[in-house]
C-alpha cells in the first residue's frame, strides 16, 4: 500500500472505510491531477495549494475545504456541525456526496483562478 491515503483509511473499522473510500473516489475523479498526501494527519489533496483535505472520526466524517468554500454553501452545510472551515457529515446519515462534489468544484475553480 504505497498510497498514503489508502493506509490511512485502512485503519478504520469496515464500514467507515467504504465511506472514506468514496469520499476519495469521488475527489480523485474530480481532481485526477490533484496530488495525494497526508497534512494535519488526515488526507489532503494538493494542486498549487491544498484542496480539500478529509478524515475519518468515531461519530462523523470531517471535511476540510477552506472558509471560503464554507461561507459560500453556509445554507447547505447549515443542518451539519461547522465551523470556518470545516464541516462535519455524520457516521449515522447518508455521506452527502453531491454536496461534496459541489464544495470540491468549487476549490477547483477558486485554484484555478487564483493561478491564472
Amino acid at each position: 500500500m504505497n498510497n498514503p491515503i489508502d493506509h490511512y483509511i485502512s485503519e478504520f473499522p469496515a464500514d467507515v472505510q467504504l465511506r472514506l473510500r468514496e469520499v476519495q473516489a469521488l475527489i480523485r475523479r474530480l481532481a485526477p491531477e490533484s496530488k495525494e498526501v497526508i497534512k494535519y494527519g488526515i488526507p489532503t489533496y494538493v494542486l498549487s495549494e491544498n484542496l480539500v483535505h478529509f478524515g475519518g472520526y468515531k461519530h462523523h466524517i470531517g471535511f476540510y475545504p477552506g472558509s471560503a468554500a464554507i461561507a459560500h454553501f453556509s445554507k447547505e452545510i447549515s443542518k451539519y456541525k461547522n465551523a470556518k472551515g470545516s464541516v462535519q457529515f455524520p457516521l449515522n446519515e447518508p455521506t452527502p456526496l453531491p454536496l461534496i462534489e459541489r464544495i470540491v468544484k468549487f476549490r477547483l475553480k477558486a485554484v484555478a483562478e487564483k493561478n491564472k
